[in-house]
C-alpha cells in the first residue's frame, strides 16, 4: 500500500537541507545571501527574457525530486518525491512547501496523459479545473538518446473552453516550448559554467521570454520529465 505523504506539512525538510549548500554553490557561484526581506513583483510572469537554473535533486537527503533556481541563485520552486521515482502525481511548491501546481498522470487506452492542476491555496487538496493542462503520451514511443519528438499541450478550464496552445519539442538534449504561433517561449539546455564546462546532465538552465508565467513553463518541463523517467 502506497501512502502518500502531504508536502505540505513536511516542515522539517528544512532541517536536512545543508549538505546541498555545495552543490548550490557549484551551481550559483556568485549567489548572495539577503539579509532583509525584499519587495517582490508579480511571481510568476517574467517582465523581461529571465535565466533559471533547473537541479533536477531534491535538497532534502537522499530523495528525488527538483529544485528550481531563478537568476539570482534564488530558490524558488522545488519538487520532493522523497523515495520514489515516476510517480503517477507530483507537487510543484514554492521554497516554503506551498503546493501550486499537481501535476496527475492518468492511462487512457493507447496514451499516458498527464494533467497539471493548480492549486490556488496551496495545499494539494485545494486543486481545481479552474487552470489546467494536459500533455499526452504514445505508451508505444520510446525516445531515443538524440532523437526529437514533440508533444501538444491542451490547456482548459471547468468551462469547458479546452485549446491546443503549445508545444513540448525536444532535439537531442535541448527541450523547448512554442506557442500556438510557432514562437519559442521557453529553453532549456544543459547548463556550462562561466569557463564553458557543462555542470552535469541534471543541471539545467531555462530561458523564459518576457510576459510568460514561469511557474507554467516550469510545470510543463516537470511533465516532459516524468513522461520520459526523469523525474
Amino acid at each position: 500500500m502506497h501512502i502518500y505523504r502531504r508536502p505540505y506539512e513536511t516542515k522539517t525538510w528544512q532541517n536536512r537541507i545543508c549538505p546541498a549548500e555545495t552543490m548550490v554553490k557549484k551551481i550559483h557561484p556568485n549567489r548572495k545571501t539577503s539579509s532583509g526581506r525584499e519587495e517582490t513583483r508579480s511571481p510568476y510572469l517574467t517582465t523581461e527574457k529571465d535565466s533559471f537554473t533547473i537541479w533536477m535533486k531534491s535538497l532534502v537527503f537522499n530523495t528525488n525530486g527538483c529544485t528550481v533556481f531563478d537568476s539570482k541563485g534564488n530558490i524558488i520552486y522545488r519538487v520532493d518525491n522523497y523515495n520514489s521515482k515516476s510517480c503517477r502525481e507530483v507537487y510543484l511548491m514554492d521554497l516554503h512547501g506551498h503546493v501550486l501546481f499537481t501535476v496527475r498522470r492518468q492511462k487512457l487506452g493507447l496514451y499516458k496523459t498527464w494533467e497539471g492542476h493548480r492549486s490556488p491555496s496551496g495545499t494539494a487538496e485545494s486543486t481545481t479545473n479552474l487552470e489546467y493542462f494536459r500533455v499526452k503520451s504514445n505508451i508505444f514511443q520510446v525516445p531515443s538518446k538524440g532523437s526529437s519528438s514533440s508533444y501538444r499541450v491542451i490547456t482548459g478550464s471547468c468551462r469547458n473552453d479546452e485549446q491546443y496552445i503549445y508545444k513540448i519539442i525536444t532535439r537531442g538534449s535541448s527541450l523547448g516550448i512554442e506557442d500556438i504561433c510557432g514562437r519559442v517561449v521557453a529553453e532549456v539546455k544543459r547548463k556550462q559554467s562561466s569557463k564553458g564546462l557543462e555542470l552535469g546532465d541534471d543541471v539545467l538552465t531555462m530561458m523564459v521570454e518576457s510576459q510568460v508565467d514561469h511557474c507554467f513553463i516550469i510545470g510543463l518541463v516537470l511533465t516532459h520529465s516524468l513522461i520520459n523517467r526523469k523525474l
